[in-house]
C-alpha cells in the first residue's frame, strides 16, 4: 500500500462518524469528505435562515395586523353568570346594565336570592331573568345546596357573583365551583369584614373607627365570610360628617369601574380582576 492510500484510508477512519455512518468507499478523497461536511453545514446554515425569515415574518404579520380585544371576543364564548342578592339589587342592576351593554362579555341568566320578594329578585322577572329560592325556608320551598349545584349547572354557569347576598356560601357550592364564585363587599377588606358586617352596618362601623378611606373590594369567595383571595380594590374618602347613606353611595358609584370583561373572557386561571 502506498503513502496516498494510506493517508486516504486514515482520513475516512477519522471522517466516517461524521456522514452519519453511511458506508464510504476507500477512495473517497480529501476533497469529497471536505465537501460533504460543507454541505451539511450549508443544510443547517439554510434551515437556520428560514427559521429566522419565517419568525420575522409572523413578527410582520403581527404588528401590521394586531390582535384586539374584539378578536378575542369573537373566539371566546360569552360566559354563563349566575347573581346572588338578598336586597335591592344595586349592584346587579349595575351588572346586567353592563352584561346587556357589552361591557361585559357574559350574560346573567339566573338569579338566586333568599327573599323572593325583595328588589333583586323584581327587577330580575321584569328582565325575563329566572329567580331561583335559596336556601330552603321553613315552609319547604327553595333548593337545597346540592340541588342548587345542580340547578346551576343546568344553566351551564361559569361564574358566580355575589351582590350583596346575606347568606354563607355552603362548601359544596364553593367545591363545585372552585375559583368561581366572587363577592362584592361595601369596606376595603380585610377592614370591616366577617360575618354581621353587610350594608349600612359596614358604613356606620366605619365612620364610628374614624377611617379616612372606605371603597368597594371584590374578592374570591370560600367557605368563611369575606376571608377569599382579594383582586381588587376601589378607594374613596370618608368626608367629614358623613352619615352611612352619604358613604354608601359614594362606595356604590365605584362598583360599575370594575373590569370584569377580561376575568369573564379568559377566566380565572392567572389574571386579576382589574380596576378600569
Amino acid at each position: 500500500m502506498d503513502a496516498q492510500s494510506s493517508l486516504l484510508r486514515s482520513q475516512y477512519t477519522i471522517c466516517k462518524p461524521s456522514i452519519h455512518n453511511s458506508i464510504v468507499p476507500s477512495y473517497l478523497s480529501t476533497t469529497l469528505v471536505a465537501s460533504s461536511r460543507t454541505r451539511c453545514s450549508f443544510a443547517f446554515s439554510s434551515l437556520a435562515t428560514k427559521t429566522k425569515l419565517k419568525f420575522r415574518a409572523c413578527v410582520k404579520e403581527l404588528q401590521n395586523e394586531p390582535v384586539t380585544e374584539d378578536d378575542m371576543k369573537s373566539k371566546i364564548r360569552r360566559k354563563s353568570l349566575a347573581v346572588f342578592v338578598s336586597g335591592g339589587g344595586s349592584n346587579f342592576k349595575s351588572l346586567h346594565e353592563a352584561a346587556v351593554n357589552g361591557f361585559v362579555h357574559g350574560d346573567i341568566n339566573v338569579l338566586v336570592t333568599n327573599k323572593p320578594d325583595c328588589g333583586g329578585a323584581a327587577y330580575a322577572r321584569d328582565n325575563d331573568i329566572p329567580v331561583i329560592l335559596f336556601p330552603k325556608s321553613k315552609d319547604g320551598s327553595g333548593l337545597s345546596p346540592i340541588d342548587l349545584v345542580n340547578e346551576l349547572r343546568s344553566y351551564n354557569v361559569d361564574f358566580i357573583l355575589l351582590a350583596g347576598f346575606l347568606k354563607l356560601i355552603p362548601a359544596e357550592l364553593v367545591q363545585a365551583f372552585p375559583r368561581s364564585i366572587l363577592n362584592i363587599h361595601p369596606s376595603l377588606l380585610p377592614a370591616f369584614g366577617g360575618k354581621g358586617f353587610y350594608g349600612t352596618k359596614v358604613h356606620k362601623a366605619v365612620i364610628s373607627s374614624g377611617a379616612r378611606f372606605s371603597g368597594p373590594t371584590i374578592h374570591y369567595v370560600d367557605e368563611e365570610y369575606d376571608r377569599g383571595r382579594i383582586l381588587a380594590q376601589r378607594i374613596v374618602p370618608v368626608l367629614p360628617n358623613d352619615t352611612a347613606e352619604e358613604l354608601a353611595g359614594r362606595v356604590l358609584h365605584e362598583v360599575p369601574y370594575f373590569n370584569l370583561q377580561r376575568y369573564t373572557l379568559t377566566g380565572c386561571d392567572d389574571l386579576k380582576l382589574l380596576a378600569s
